[in-house]
């Protein structure tokens, strides 16, 4: 089956300018077009689509897509460099993982003093609080800001 632009955006959730777009950086060679130059994609094109907007999502770069995808193109021979390239947005994304997971702890210590704050009444209660008195999930919390203040 064959699909429009217009279809494939509203399968897939893509605006069909985010599809020219892509199309316009090359990241899709394999799309075809009517003999009216109008874009038709397979089921294929879907998924490849789908691996494309994936990549975008991790904040994978353009150009990386695109030399992913061009490897991809080329068969076999590129499957060690797709690999890497893949290997390579593993790692960044897990490091963006941490990062991300850094920042909630901190939101959740801060959740934690402000509940804390609430229910004494005051922040001067916390002021006074030594580390055995705060939850210990927060006390590596409490080192990376350097002091238990609010």
């Amino acid at each position: 089956m064959l699909y429009t632009i217009g279809e494939v955006a509203g399968i897939l959730n893509i605006a069909p300018s985010t599809i020219r777009y892509y199309d316009k950086e090359g990241l899709l060679p394999f799309v075809e077009r009517s003999a009216g130059g109008i874009r038709v994609f397979s089921e294929s094109d879907l998924g490849w689509l789908k691996t494309i907007s994936c990549l975008k999502s991790t904040g994978m770069p353009v150009k990386s897509i695109r030399n992913y995808v061009e490897s991809a193109m080329k068969g076999d021979e590129t499957i060690e460099e797709r690999l890497e390239i893949i290997y390579e947005q593993r790692e960044r994304l897990l490091e963006q993982m941490k990062e991300l997971q850094r920042t909630l702890d901190i939101v959740e210590y801060k959740c934690w003093y402000y509940e804390t704050a609430r229910k004494e009444g005051t922040e001067e209660a916390l002021k006074v609080m030594t580390l055995a008195d705060i939850p210990e999930k927060y006390h590596a919390v409490i080192e990376h800001l350097h002091g238990k203040s609010g």
